[in-house]
């Protein structure tokens, strides 16, 4: 596909990319030149202000001729009365909105960009969002937009064969607590037993003394289980340990136990194995560049991926840092109180920094559901939960898009607040295993 456009930018580049390579399979080129785009016999459109002829149309906003941060006026419409989308592109445009503008606005994040209220972990509240405001989040917009101009593409160029691309699904754990009971040390022992005694939990007493003893396997002990799923199911697992300091914010098992150390390398010879940064290294880059080699020497491999633990991402300085110590996959871009497509898109894409205008090197893999948000958050049910990932799902198959979860090992342990999903996450992964 050959775009032709008064003026070739980053942002513009980034986005049709974007849209033509990752989402609908074909190979895109650009020009300024009018003869050169007259001149060329292929797959060709005309993205700009006015019409040069006969050829294929798309009206363009200024958002991807603009640089820096500036107040963005949208309008959401409905196209073809069940499709939200917003920048108007006027009769003449093949298509009625500027999908690319559009497109470019909520993959950058622009929004978060913009003056907003943070919540109580200063991150950005979805209700701040334009998907959650007009209630478009649990729709992956970009790709459903991007399939509509496909149907415009196929009646423009009958005779060229569009090779969709492949549905995926990847499956995450943060292991934030890699034991409940094991391995956590005298003091903290000591501290819970006190606790489970005098809030009168003699269930977690019991429990505790004979995971101690050794009589019993700790609940939160479920990586076995992960590895035959995964191993069963074929299906493509990422862990992320969280090895902080204790903090407030962060619980999980001391790196200097051996056990846990352990844990980690056996692990990795399974499934692929992510940071799962602390979480006051949304700011402290000194801390996410120590937590990254604490992880390197366990593994004796590099540090690729990582999730900012309770999903403090602070745009553009916690994507920057990530870029100086050279991880290429990131994957908290989601919500913690909410299903969706924060980006508004199922497809992995890569970080534009809107401080430099340029693309960056760095990955993001955006989730869709969390096991928190279905129990914890919106209290559902085992089978009321399932029904929720089967919609997510299915929005993503539509697209042949990337579905992710992000779950958390304690999610096997029918322990707790899990008692009775034990099962769930097999019954997701043969769901999102499915074809559609």
């Amino acid at each position: 596909m050959l775009i032709y456009t008064h003026k070739i930018t980053p942002r513009l580049t980034y986005i049709f990319r974007h849209i033509f390579v990752r989402i609908l399979n074909v190979p895109v080129d650009f020009t300024s030149k009018i003869e050169v785009f007259v001149a060329y016999n292929g797959l060709k459109m005309n993205y700009s202000k006015v019409p040069l002829g006969n050829e294929l149309f798309v009206r363009s906003h200024d958002l991807l001729f603009e640089q820096g941060i500036n107040d963005v006026d949208i309008t959401i419409s409905n196209w073809e009365a069940d499709v939200p989308c917003f920048f108007n592109a006027g009769k003449k445009s093949a298509i009625p909105y500027d999908i690319f503008a559009a497109s470019f606005y909520l993959i950058s994040r622009y929004e978060e960009y913009l003056p907003h209220v943070q919540d109580q972990h200063e991150r950005f509240s979805v209700q701040e969002s334009l998907a959650f405001q007009h209630k478009f989040l649990k729709k992956p917009v970009i790709d459903i937009w991007s399939y509509k101009f496909l149907e415009v593409l196929q009646q423009k160029f009958p005779n060229y064969e569009f090779v969709p691309r492949q549905y995926n699904y990847i499956s995450t754990f943060d292991v934030n607590q890699a034991f409940i009971y094991r391995s956590r040390g005298i003091v903290r022992t000591i501290g819970g037993f006190i606790n489970d005694f005098f809030t009168l939990q003699w269930s977690a007493v019991i429990d505790r003394i004979l995971v101690l003893f050794k009589l019993r396997k700790d609940p939160y002990d479920t990586y076995d289980k992960i590895v035959e799923i995964k191993k069963s199911h074929g299906v493509e697992t990422v862990l992320f340990f969280l090895i902080s300091s204790v903090s407030t914010f962060d619980n999980n098992i001391s790196i200097t136990k051996n056990n846990f150390r352990l844990l980690i390398k056996s692990m990795s010879d399974y499934v692929k194995i992510g940071l799962g940064a602390s979480y006051f290294t949304m700011k402290k880059e000194d801390l996410l560049k120590k937590e990254t080699k604490k992880l390197a020497s366990i593994i004796n491999t590099p540090v690729c991926r990582s999730r900012q633990h309770m999903l403090r991402n602070h745009l553009p300085e916690t994507y920057q840092n990530l870029i100086d110590l050279e991880i290429d996959e990131e994957y908290s871009m989601g919500y913690s109180s909410h299903l969706g497509f924060r980006a508004g898109t199922c497809t992995p894409f890569y970080f534009y920094d809107l401080d430099f205008e340029i693309q960056t090197p760095l990955k993001i893999i955006p989730f869709a559901v969390s096991d928190t948000v279905l129990n914890t958050e919106l209290k559902l049910s085992y089978k009321q939960a399932v029904l929720q990932v089967l919609d997510m799902c299915n929005e993503v198959k539509k697209v042949n898009g990337t579905f992710s979860t992000l779950f958390h090992n304690e999610l096997l342990s029918d322990y707790g607040i899990w008692k009775g999903w034990s099962g769930f996450y097999e019954d997701v992964v043969e769901l999102a295993k499915e074809q559609s």
